[in-house]
């Protein structure tokens, strides 16, 4: 509730100096409308899945899976789940790119969306860092996606991007602890193929019962991201009855 005032950044400076001699450092000041970066506000990140290296940029409050280790086992959990899967894959809740990236390679196109900004920005850097070519990002929410899809709306932020060349056939959500809306749920019953991750167990309940309608639950896996709390991280695959 204090605003970082000149004496906040002098002593920052001087830590930052006295610690720059061992580490490479970074330091983040936030108060109320106020925001000081020393050095970067992001790490670089290196996972190796399935003996591939894999680079995300993590911004600073922004949203990603944190656990490193127990990520790359969700990463080839997924891997596993498409390998036999075909044509192209939507993603909804895209964040820096986490699964997009490192499921492109089992797909012949990939449309990925994420409404924050600074994500966005970190999946377009993250694409470029791996080399990936055959995925795209847009900036939507994903009920304004559902909107385009719908053909309810029209977004300036689609432009060049060609809908109906996508033959998706599975479609991947890891959506806020809040779930999905209803008719995002109508949206991915659309899809033969649903990988659905969840680090809310109870609104993942809620949103199973209006999919398994339509489809059933073939695999389920627990990933203990967040060890010594209650929090939980699940990952669902359905596939069409």
């Amino acid at each position: 509730h204090k605003p970082l005032d000149d004496e906040w950044l002098s002593e920052i400076k001087a830590l930052k100096e006295k610690l720059s001699s061992k580490y490479k450092i970074d330091f983040i000041g936030r108060a109320r409308k106020q925001k000081e970066v020393l050095g970067d506000d992001f790490v670089t990140e290196r996972l190796t899945v399935n003996g591939q290296e894999l680079i995300y940029q993590q911004v600073e409050n922004s949203f990603t899976q944190p656990n490193a280790k127990v990520n790359i086992n969700m990463l080839e959990w997924a891997q596993d789940l498409c390998k036999p899967l075909k044509n192209d894959l939507l993603e909804l809740y895209c964040g820096n790119g986490n699964f997009s990236i490192a499921l492109a390679g089992c797909f012949n196109k990939v449309l990925a969306t994420e409404i924050s900004k600074s994500s966005v920005h970190s999946a377009q850097y993250n694409i470029a860092k791996n080399n990936v070519e055959n995925l795209d990002i847009i900036r939507m929410s994903s009920e304004e996606f559902t909107q385009a899809m719908n053909g309810e709306r029209t977004f300036s932020r689609l432009e060049g991007i060609d809908l109906k060349s996508y033959d998706c056939q599975t479609i991947l959500v890891d959506p806020p602890r809040a779930g999905m809306d209803e008719l995002t749920c109508d949206l991915v019953a659309n899809y033969e193929s649903i990988i659905y991750i969840s680090c809310n167990p109870e609104t993942l309940e809620r949103d199973l019962d209006h999919l398994t309608r339509t489809h059933n639950v073939k695999r389920f896996a627990i990933f203990d991201q967040f060890p010594y709390t209650h929090h939980i991280e699940s990952g669902v695959f359905l596939q069409r009855k």
